[in-house]
This record gives C-alpha cells, sequence and structure tokens, in this order.
C-alpha cells in the first residue's frame, strides 16, 4: 500500500478494484485541515479519465506492472499480433488496447508492451516512426498586396 501524497505523475495503482495511472497531480494544502490531493487518472482496462479527489493520508494498493519489448508482425482486422523478443510469445492485442496508436504500426516496428497478471493493458510507440507520405495537398502561398 502507497500513501496518496506518493502519487506522481506516471505511477500506477489499484483503487476500488480499477487500476488507475496518473496522468496529473495536484497537492494543496489549505491553512487548516488536512490536505488535499487531486490527481486526473485514467482507468487502464476501459481508457476513461477522471479526476479524483483524495485527502491526505487516504492509502492505495500499488501494483506492479511487466514491460516487454515486442515486434509487430500483423493484424487480421480485429487483433494486433506481437511478438516478445525474449520468450517468442506472440501475445494479441485488442483494437481497443491499440487505440490510437494503430495508424504507426507497421511490420517488424519495435515496441513496449505493459503488462499486469499475465494481461497486455498498454502499448508504448518509439519516439520516432519512419513513415512515407503518399499524398498531399498542393501547398497555398498567400499573396499580400499593399494597400
Amino acid at each position: 500500500m502507497i500513501d496518496v501524497n506518493d502519487l506522481r505523475k506516471g505511477v500506477t495503482f489499484e483503487y476500488d478494484g480499477s487500476l488507475y495511472k496518473v496522468l496529473d497531480y495536484h497537492h494543496h494544502k489549505p491553512g487548516r485541515g488536512n490536505a488535499t490531493i487531486r490527481v486526473k487518472i485514467v482507468n487502464l482496462r476501459s481508457g476513461t479519465i477522471v479526476e479524483q479527489t483524495f485527502t491526505s493520508g487516504v492509502r492505495v494498493q500499488d501494483v506492479r506492472l511487466d514491460y516487454h519489448n515486442v515486434q509487430y508482425l500483423y493484424t487480421d482486422g480485429d487483433f494486433f499480433h506481437f511478438m516478445d523478443q525474449d520468450t517468442y510469445e506472440q501475445p494479441a492485442l485488442s483494437k481497443e488496447i491499440v487505440g490510437d496508436s494503430a495508424p504507426y504500426l507497421k511490420e517488424g516496428l519495435e515496441c513496449k508492451l505493459t503488462f499486469y497478471q499475465g494481461q497486455a493493458l498498454d502499448i508504448e510507440l518509439p519516439l520516432t516512426v519512419d513513415m512515407e507520405i503518399v499524398e498531399a495537398d498542393m501547398a497555398v502561398r498567400a499573396i499580400r498586396r499593399p494597400g
């Protein structure tokens, strides 16, 4: 268990049976009374973002996450298939987990998967991805007229 005062951006914890990751953290100590900790958190299973306020002294369950370096193989429409570079296992992630990262996945791309209790929760792409531009609108130059 960890105290809510120890929550910081990027920390993952379990609260009310759900798994959350801290996106933003704000500690407020009024002149009198207990401090309040306001966090913006994302539910790692459903993807919903909520703001939660805790009073100082509340404890939440910390969790241990596993990270695996994987290589993207292919998609069959519903699932995205990867290969663990250490064990050669081939986990498959649903479209909901991959989310907005899907257009940036190309065969052979190395990325990182986050697992909790053997279940894949999140995908982390590399900082840069080489892509090919196949179509672009013509550039239009604005002409300024004196006057």
